[in-house]
């Protein structure tokens, strides 16, 4: 299948071929039939995406101080990295479409294969998208139409805010897209329309849909003109669709308005808001979301989890079903706001119009009906040498942020043998497969288990899933990479310890790796020379200045990240064994406030080990990000190590040793992934099995504690 995507780098506007997805848990699998090219949202992207660099930042300034503070932290280079590599990740563009249902996630209510739906899926010949973000569309609206439903919602939500009522008098800035059927929305609510705008072929159409019009550009003063529409008593409300830097839109919308009358921001303009405006007459000002509630809200776009219906009474779902039982009855008529139409394979010439024509509106891609939708694994016909089966041939499941960021590139850094690279959207894994020269992309990870060239599986997906695969993979005798934790709970954990040993006992030696890479950091593996001069007891006290994560993130869902001492904290149990050179026989810990707080990222955890060492992680979401994330110290024998984060180790009382800096913040990802594919070749343990279950199960056992 195809899909349409943005070189955030370039603002260059390409099809990315890629393996069609499978049908996702809450959702439903939707062949395209049209989708809608938004001219405001999509060439304000475009645009964004072709400025410079410094114009970049201009537009990001918030983005710009997380950056500065990235640098003082992590330095120049690894910060560099950072950006280009999120600037190099495109971005699928669309969000208003109509099609065909082809296939229905088990566990999905209200919808049936064959159902003509409306969503806000991607320019994509088949897509995914939740139940609760598509609707289905009445027999007697057409195609073409339908694919507006989207945008109009987002224009509805703005009206709903307004609250209008029969009769009053509104004013819409911005007789674009959405503006235009804002206008339609209000007749249709009985109110009375000025439409401001500096194109008068929008103007127009205002006009055929029952408005009055305003247009600056001609002289017109739309202060006097808001006061002859009014009866000089100020319009009602104030509805603004425009896209604008100046502050001068929210600043005549204050001073046309009555005492007490509303403005609701629908577009993007400059909110340098004069106080005084809004103090006189007690004017309420409220910014849209979107296409209305459960938009952002993962539990109702991504877990089903609907409002109920007496309380929330217009969702986003909700909403899209308003639209079309408004077009249904003939009170919307979208059929004017059609700019042009083209094939979905001339996507070039309808940017190109989207670009050059600046009073366009609506711009409709028609999907041709004989496509490959089928293909679950994709060629990137990447010239390659003779696969070498006697070393490690990867096949990788999950391509997310870490995964592509840091992951795929230390195995390409390793010159992998890239076979295949599998994601459920099958987008991100096509991406990264062209980018860093796999075999294949896929959506079918139960095809890399099976595969024979395939001896090494890496498992990146999110944490509820990493136990399953590992045990798959170890069942079908493959090596098996998975990036932390490797388990959720004891169950998991002892599931794959039974099954590794199964293979052993068969005379088949599975190597067992998990993505503990703190281990391989140059300055932790000084630190390790030093310490292991010392036999005594040591004190270890580990700094985590985690950083804040928002609860409903789902890092923080104990059922699918296992919440973050298990997803991320895992790193310092294993490191604080690595230093010491020993097991951990027991642990204790506390959380930071009270018992009922759902978050477990503000808590201490003290760790005794086998050879009478102690320590202690303080792991802290409430810290500064001015402060190193990591800092490891070390307390033995009248000597001190201390380590910030990966950059800089200090040593007090140490003969023949003080400090040892580098540049830039090493981690040790890339040498950990060396280590475990020579382990490979090699047939030994990178880290011994009994290492990785010891780490886990304790970090299991920690987070049990503070959930009690």
């Amino acid at each position: 299948m195809k899909q349409i995507l943005q070189d955030m780098r370039s603002g260059k506007t390409f099809v990315q071929e890629c393996a069609s997805p499978s049908v996702l848990s809450n959702s439903v699998q939707v062949v395209s039939n049209y989708s809608l090219i938004s001219s405001g949202t999509e060439r304000m992207l475009v645009e964004f995406g072709r400025s410079s660099y410094i114009n970049k930042a201009r537009k990001q300034p918030e983005k710009v101080k997380q950056v500065l503070n990235k640098i003082s932290t992590d330095g120049i280079m690894n910060t560099f990295d950072s950006v280009q590599t999120k600037l190099s990740e495109p971005i699928p563009l669309g969000y208003s479409n109509v099609g065909i249902i082809k296939d229905i996630a088990t566990n999905v209510s209200g919808f049936k294969i064959g159902d003509r739906v409306v969503s806000n899926g991607p320019h994509s010949d088949i897509f995914n998208v939740n139940q609760n973000l598509c609707a289905l569309v009445p027999n007697n609206v057409d195609d073409e139409s339908a694919a507006f439903t989207v945008v109009a919602s987002i224009a509805l939500q703005g009206i709903r805010l307004a609250k209008p009522n029969i009769g009053e008098n509104f004013v819409v800035y911005g007789a674009g897209l959405i503006g235009l059927i804002a206008i339609q929305l209000l007749r249709a609510n009985g109110c009375n329309v000025l439409a401001v705008d500096f194109d008068e072929k929008k103007l127009e159409l205002a006009r055929q849909f029952g408005a009055t019009t305003s247009n600056p550009s001609t002289g017109d003063e739309v202060e006097n003109d808001c006061k002859l529409f009014s009866n000089n008593n100020g319009v009602d409300g104030v509805i603004i669709t425009a896209s604008t830097e100046s502050n001068d839109v929210i600043k005549k919308s204050a001073n046309i308005s009555r005492k007490k009358g509303r403005i609701i921001l629908v577009g993007v303009i400059g909110l340098n808001i004069d106080r005084g405006d809004f103090y006189e007459k007690e004017l309420t000002f409220q910014v849209s979301c979107s296409y209305g509630p459960g938009r952002y809200d993962e539990n109702y776009e991504k877990k089903s989890i609907d409002y109920p219906f007496a309380y929330v009474r217009w969702t986003e779902q909700r909403n899209f079903e308003a639209i079309l039982n408004l077009l249904s009855k003939g009170q919307l008529n979208f059929k004017p706001l059609i700019s042009s139409e083209y094939s979905f394979d001339n996507f070039n010439e309808a940017y190109d119009h989207l670009e050059s024509s600046s009073d366009s509106l609506g711009i409709l891609l028609k999907y041709p009906k004989n496509r490959n939708i089928n293909n679950n694994k994709v060629s990137t016909d990447i010239p390659h040498t003779k696969l070498v089966k006697s070393k490690p041939i990867i096949g990788m499941i999950g391509s997310g942020n870490y995964a592509s960021r840091v992951l795929i590139p230390a195995f390409k850094k390793s010159k992998s043998q890239l076979h295949t690279i599998v994601s459920q959207n099958g987008l991100s894994s096509s991406i990264n497969a062209k980018k860093y020269n796999f075999l294949y992309s896929s959506t079918d990870s139960d095809s890399l288990m099976s595969e024979k060239d395939i001896n090494t599986i890496v498992i990146a997906t999110q944490h509820n899933s990493h136990a399953s695969l590992a045990l798959e993979a170890i069942k079908n005798r493959k090596n098996v990479w998975v990036e932390k934790p490797l388990a959720l709970n004891i169950d998991e954990l002892e599931t794959i310890k039974k099954a590794y040993q199964k293979n052993l006992d068969s005379d088949y030696s599975t190597q067992i790796m998990v993505g503990f890479n703190r281990r391989f950091s140059p300055h932790v593996k000084k630190m390790k020379s030093l310490l292991s001069q010392i036999n005594e007891p040591k004190s270890f006290v580990f700094t985590i200045n985690a950083g804040y994560i928002p609860s409903d993130h789902w890092t923080q869902d104990i059922d699918v990240g296992g919440g973050r001492i298990i997803g991320e904290a895992c790193h310092f149990f294993d490191l604080m064994q690595f230093l010491s050179s020993s097991k951990i026989n027991s642990a204790f810990a506390q959380k930071i406030g009270l018992s009922s707080e759902l978050t477990e990222d503000k808590v201490s955890i003290i760790l005794g080990l086998e050879d009478g060492s102690i320590g202690t992680i303080n792991y802290l979401a409430n810290g500064s990000d001015k402060f190193p994330k990591e800092r490891i110290e070390v307390f033995s024998s009248g000597k001190i190590l201390q380590l910030n984060n990966y950059r800089n180790l200090i040593g007090f009382g140490w003969k023949g040793f003080k400090k040892k800096s580098s540049f830039a913040l090493d981690k040790g990802q890339n040498e950990c992934v060396k280590a475990f594919l020579n382990s490979i070749e090699e047939g030994r343990s990178c880290i011994p099995f009994e290492e990785i279950y010891n780490s886990s199960y304790w970090t299991i056992k920690a987070a049990e504690m503070l959930r009690k």
